[in-house]
């Protein structure tokens, strides 16, 4: 296990190597200059020389790209030209709400998404399995800001069950945390959960028609046993492959919901960033992201061994 580890770190480093040129490179390509907008309105020549001087902009690209990876390395990530703060700072007080709603919208999606697929493909052809079908087909086709904008209005506006927006840190009050992450989660995992039933569906049909699962009902074990045991068991690494990425793309793909529940998490902070120009923190919640995606995989191959333990040979 140590030794798998070890091996998928060493393949993780030039991987961020080169996400970090891409994320240093495409911030060059985007519009608009940062240094006018700090300027103000007078764009005094003697001004926007001392910000690019402050900030290196007349060095050349490549020592700029040397200056900042080195200052990534060693945990200074800049400061916000917007609002003068470290752009860690920023980071480390949005990540963590992004993060838990991103947790809370998995759980609803695994929740609904796996066991509505074992079922589909246990009762293949039957009207259970269309229905199902259908229902994770609407939940797939049905998008995010007109799912949250209906559940306001039915479940806050109409019923008074659930606040509308806002966000209260659990820390403060853990019960009004959970109402506030209620309806976002289900929001965004219902999306999740009709993947997940496909997949999921998919697998079970593969493993299901496979020689031992046909012997172990031959030996007559009970019908649950086989399609837990050795049917959903065997099914899982594309189940874990697809779910750990999903929650990648949670972390970066949250915009629109955060911004309808008015929720201050990672998507608020980088519509802001970019919007206002801020490049340093655009740099660093995108490069926070991609390293999220990086951890992301690395935790999957480490499922992968957990669950199957045939696989360790394989890698």
């Amino acid at each position: 296990m140590l030794e798998l580890i070890i091996r998928r770190c060493v393949v993780v480093l030039p991987t961020l190597f080169l996400v970090s040129v891409l994320v240093f490179g495409m911030q060059k390509l985007l519009p608009g200059d940062p240094i006018l907008a700090m300027a103000g309105e007078d764009r005094d020549p003697q001004t926007i020389a001392y910000l690019q001087e402050k900030y290196r902009l007349n060095d050349p690209v490549p020592v700029q790209y040397y200056v900042w990876l080195k200052q990534i390395l060693s945990g200074d990530f800049g400061l916000s030209i917007r609002t003068e703060k470290a752009v860690l700072e920023l980071i480390a007080q949005k990540l963590p709400v992004t993060i838990q709603l991103a947790a809370f919208a998995m759980v609803v999606a695994l929740l609904i998404g796996v066991p509505a697929g074992i079922v589909s493909a246990v009762r293949k052809g039957s009207l259970t399995d269309y229905t199902i079908n259908v229902a994770a087909l609407s939940g797939l086709s049905i998008p995010n800001f007109w799912l949250g904008i209906l559940f306001i209005l039915v479940v806050s506006v109409k019923w008074q069950l659930l606040p509308s927006s806002g966000y209260t840190s659990p820390l403060e009050d853990p019960w009004q945390n959970i109402r506030t992450m209620i309806m976002p989660a289900i929001v965004l995992g219902t999306g999740l959960a009709g993947v997940l039933m496909r997949h999921t569906r998919s697998a079970m049909l593969g493993v299901l028609r496979s020689d031992y699962v046909r012997t172990a009902r031959a030996k007559g074990l009970d019908e649950r046993t086989v399609i837990v045991r050795h049917g959903l068991r065997n099914a899982l690494v594309p189940i874990i492959t697809l779910a750990t990425l999903l929650f990648g793309e949670l972390l970066a793909g949250a915009v629109l919901t955060e911004q309808i529940f008015t929720i201050p998490g990672f998507g608020k902070l980088i519509v802001d960033a970019v919007f206002t120009r801020d490049y340093a923190v655009v740099q660093g919640v995108v490069l926070c992201t991609a390293i999220g995606f990086i951890l992301m995989n690395l935790l999957a191959d480490i499922l992968y061994i957990l669950v199957n333990p045939r696989l360790r040979d394989a890698s």
